[in-house]
């Protein structure tokens, strides 16, 4: 199995919407198809890969490193035992010559391009990748299905309670029970009152409303955020603080008691292990969430969850950002807390396959071989053309 052809290009996402931190109105993703001479079933295997949302398109990552070092690789150099593409070995081919350090965006490109590998890599054995992960990683046990939950209440121009409500009430419709919702653009009371207006539609469980702030608090506005909202119960208080300010995260943790979420902005197993080390984070309630996608891809997410087991977490605390087939194929195969879902937002690349519905807050997987792009078929619009040359 060999690699012929890699091929990329860059797709907007831009929106209207904002979080505490960012707007989204010049967002972008790269797309990548890796070719190769192996015919499946009369097709050609052709592994396809994106980065995930909140970070912009690494295409320069990508063609000036990444790309060639693959692409100019001896097929043995990236081939298993079996004649297969390892992604263990592409891993190593991608990085080499990469200094220690820096995670930064170059995590963002490897990420890409791993994805691909792995869809390429599942295609080849003619099984969806979460059984592939389940038999190699997870002695074979697949979770049936994966809890999801709505990511969304986003600010946007004009967008009142009103709206807000009704915008929760459509992920409620479709089978969800757990709702997100962004907060830390505004000031604490109008924030409160959006809060409410949630959980009005949640018939008040504040265990169903989680709140994401996107990192934008410092230690103090996340104390007296966290002492406003502890009364409502909710299920996460999502990234209050930098990511990478450990000590303020330990320091908030010994004063809010309920469960906070962090880690969708940490890129590498070194960054969870010093966010597990130092964060303060309680293995019993707390949520990491980890992106593959935007932290070096799979094999990277391997370490990372044998970083995790070192220090005593379960793989259920584990709840990837992205709201991506990748990702859901993951939790599904290594038996992960469940995964972020974008019903609304970032299409083609948010969501999951068709004529999968949500039903009771889960999901269950399709019998497509890969990561199941083929099976969305607005995302498969998107990635077609590219494997096609």
């Amino acid at each position: 199995m060999k690699i012929t052809a890699i091929r990329d290009v860059v797709a907007p996402i831009k929106s209207q919407i904002a979080n505490a931190y960012i707007d989204f109105s010049l967002m972008t993703a790269s797309v990548v198809a890796i070719e190769t001479d192996l015919v499946v079933e009369g097709r050609r295997v052709v592994g396809y890969g994106f980065n995930s949302n909140g970070r912009y398109a690494p295409q320069g990552l990508l063609r000036e490193r990444f790309i060639p070092r693959l692409r100019e690789a001896a097929p043995d150099a990236y081939q298993g035992a079996d004649g297969f593409i390892d992604p263990h070995k592409a891993w190593g081919l991608m990085m080499k010559n990469e200094k220690p350090g820096g995670h930064g965006e170059r995590s963002v490109a490897v990420g890409v391009l791993d994805m691909a590998l792995w869809d390429a890599l599942a295609k080849a054995h003619r099984v969806p990748l979460w059984r592939l992960l389940a038999d190699r990683y997870n002695g074979g046990r697949a979770d049936e299905t994966a809890w999801v939950y709505a990511a969304g209440g986003y600010y946007h121009p004009g967008k009142g309670l009103d709206a807000l409500r009704d915008e929760m009430r459509s992920y409620l419709d479709r089978g969800y029970s757990t709702v997100k919702m962004k907060v830390g653009l505004v000031p604490l009371a109008e924030d409160l009152a959006r809060i409410e207006a949630v959980l009005d539609v949640l018939g008040g469980d504040g265990s169903r409303l989680c709140v994401d702030v996107n990192g934008r608090f410092s230690l103090e506005e996340a104390i007296r955020f966290g002492h406003a909202i502890a009364p409502y119960g909710l299920r996460w208080y999502e990234e209050p603080l930098d990511p990478l300010d450990y000590l303020e995260h330990a320091a908030l943790a010994t004063l809010y008691a309920p469960t906070l979420a962090t880690g969708e902005n940490l890129f590498s197993h070194q960054d969870a292990r010093n966010l597990i080390r130092h964060g303060g984070l309680r293995p019993d309630r707390d949520i990491l969430q980890f992106d593959p996608a935007l932290s070096y891809g799979l094999v990277e997410y391997l370490r990372t969850l044998d970083v995790l087991a070192a220090h005593g977490w379960s793989r259920r605390r584990c709840v990837p950002h992205g709201g991506h087939q990748f990702a859901l194929n993951i939790a599904v195969g290594l038996g992960l807390g469940g995964n972020e879902s974008y019903p609304d937002v970032f299409a083609p690349f948010g969501g999951f396959a068709d004529g999968t519905p949500v039903a009771d807050g889960r999901i269950a997987m399709p019998e497509v071989p890969g990561v199941g792009f083929e099976a969305k078929s607005a995302l498969w619009d998107v990635m077609r053309p590219l494997g096609e040359g």
